[in-house]
């Protein structure tokens, strides 16, 4: 029987001592990006794998991250999970992903829960509370994705410009009477989206909002909102998400109301369904994939070791010594908040106004 790879072994294969291979693997310490990118060379091509047991008996960490999002059946949350998970990967760290199924209650729970056993938490989506966060944060190492508030690190999209582009969008075919189908009531990104449309319409001339309230962030909360469409007499309809779109997509449908001829319609995320619809969605195309790679990178510091994250996005206690490239997809941990931008795709839901509308 093949005796296991020892820390020993990787050290002596990348030319360092122990200490500094430890160090490396650890992502602690002043270790040099190419002494690092060096030790975890000789560590994968050695089959290296660390006695998770040991490491949290010596550093006092679990090698372990958490990730709890709303919805996992929501191709929005799937895709930043799998971001996620392959980043904290190449850090060493596994990742215990939950499901709150929509319940700001049932978050506190799998934060409380799965937190004890992790080196930090990432709340994907949050629909509980700034006091409860606030509470929830304290002494943890805690990172929201898609929702902010004070004194805890985030890293969300900029939900504003993503509805004024679509605005923008629509006002330039002549739509002048646009409704919002919203989310979710207790949910941020809904509230910040909302607003920036609000906004966006008080600097495009002649430009209304007629509002149809909050839906199911899913696919049967866009056939509810659809049937309301089709009354505010509306030209074109902005939705809270995909999801909602393709169920207003497929409810105007049902009614014989053409997408785009009747009523232009523009979703938001760019979730791979929105181009396997007729016709395909325009949309506000979201960066998953860079914002499960910031989350990781903000809670572990970029790299100089996992300590308590700040309410500025820092790693307390961590060294300002030498850090790895974070790359240009990564989190600044120095600032208040990572904001990541988002761009319009237009395809075929969108057209002109009926009756050329101006």
């Amino acid at each position: 029987m093949t005796p296991p790879v020892t820390l020993r072994d990787v050290a002596r294969a990348a030319g360092v001592s122990p200490a500094t291979a430890s160090r490396a693997l650890a992502a602690t310490g002043s270790t040099s990006t190419d002494r690092r990118a060096q030790v975890h060379r000789a560590a994968r091509e050695l089959g290296y794998r660390p006695n998770r047991a040991a490491r949290e008996l010596i550093t006092g960490r679990t090698g372990n991250l958490c990730l709890v999002v709303p919805d996992l059946e929501n191709p929005f949350f799937a895709a930043v999970a799998k971001a996620v998970q392959s980043r904290a990967r190449t850090a060493g760290y596994a990742v215990f992903v939950a499901d709150s199924e929509e319940d700001p209650h049932l978050e506190s729970e799998l934060v409380t829960q799965l937190g004890a056993q992790a080196d930090g938490v990432i709340l994907c989506a949050p629909r509980m509370s700034e006091t409860a966060l606030t509470r929830l944060s304290a002494g943890r190492s805690v990172v929201l994705v898609n929702r902010e508030a004070p004194g805890v690190a985030s890293v969300v999209v900029d939900n504003v410009d993503g509805v004024r582009q679509a605005a923008a969008h629509v006002h330039a075919l002549g739509h002048r009477r646009v409704a919002w189908a919203g989310g979710p009531a207790d949910s941020w990104s809904d509230r910040e989206r909302h607003a920036g449309l609000l906004r966006a319409a008080e600097r495009l001339p002649g430009l209304e909002v007629v509002d149809l309230g909050h839906f199911a962030p899913v696919f049967a909360g866009g056939v509810a909102a659809a049937d309301l469409v089709a009354a505010s007499r509306a030209t074109a309809v902005l939705a809270h998400n995909d999801l909602m779109a393709l169920g207003i997509l497929d409810r105007l449908r049902s009614r014989g109301t053409a997408v785009p001829g009747g009523v232009s319609l523009v979703g938001y995320d760019d979730v791979p369904a929105a181009t396997l619809v007729s016709p395909a969605l325009t949309t506000v195309a979201v960066p998953f994939g860079r914002l499960g790679r910031a989350a990781v990178d903000t809670l572990l510091g970029l790299g100089t070791g996992l300590g308590t994250v700040t309410g500025t996005g820092r790693t307390a206690g961590a060294p300002r010594g030498a850090a790895p490239d974070p790359g240009p997809d990564a989190a600044d941990p120095t600032a208040p908040g990572h904001r990541l931008a988002v761009e319009l795709v237009v395809r075929g839901s969108t057209d002109t106004a009926p009756g050329g509308a101006s």
